[in-house]
């Protein structure tokens, strides 16, 4: 796929909390029976539970560590508690979910009140199991940081979603 027409590239998720990398797994993320597809909208009363999400992957004796953040807090406009950690899990075996791994911040549901944000799920290769622990902080969290601090090097998948207040009108634009 062209890097112009990359959904990650034009919804500005590269750039903004990524580096440009290449997916080499599956990471599938469902919300109330509904997948996330890159650039969709999603509305605060379908994110209360944590979703289901599944990686892809072969060898169980790889883990995994995957981040979901919100780039545009408190607004698009003015990000600067750029990026909110929404939830953290560690140590996820290949082939399955982060119900088998490890909640090292535990899941906070989505409740934008200014403007469209973009929520994004990261999807990393750890080196070894126990290698990841908590931030001490949600606000400012910065992924990049994070996966140098933790030598995971780029991400394996990503995939992001787009939400305002329940009442909200209108998408974002591109």
């Amino acid at each position: 796929m062209p890097r112009e027409r990359d959904p990650l590239v034009v919804g500005r998720v590269v750039g903004d909390v990524l580096d440009p990398f290449v997916r080499t797994l599956t990471l599938r993320v469902t919300y109330a029976g509904r997948e996330i597809t890159n650039g969709c909208e999603l509305r605060p009363s379908s994110l209360v539970n944590q979703p289901r999400v599944e990686i892809g992957g072969d060898d169980l004796r790889t883990f995994y560590t995957l981040v979901m953040v919100d780039p545009d807090a408190p607004s698009p406009s003015d990000p600067n508690l750029r990026e909110y950690l929404h939830w953290l899990v560690t140590d996820i075996p290949a082939t399955t979910g982060p119900t088998f791994g490890q909640e090292i911040v535990c899941y906070e549901s989505p409740r934008p009140t200014v403007g469209i944000h973009r929520f994004v799920f990261v999807l990393f290769r750890q080196l070894g199991r126990q290698t990841v622990y908590a931030p001490g902080w949600r606000q400012h969290f910065s992924t990049r940081d994070f996966a140098e601090l933790y030598n995971l090097g780029l991400p394996v998948a990503a995939v992001y979603f787009n939400c305002q207040r329940e009442t909200g009108t209108g998408g974002r634009r591109r």
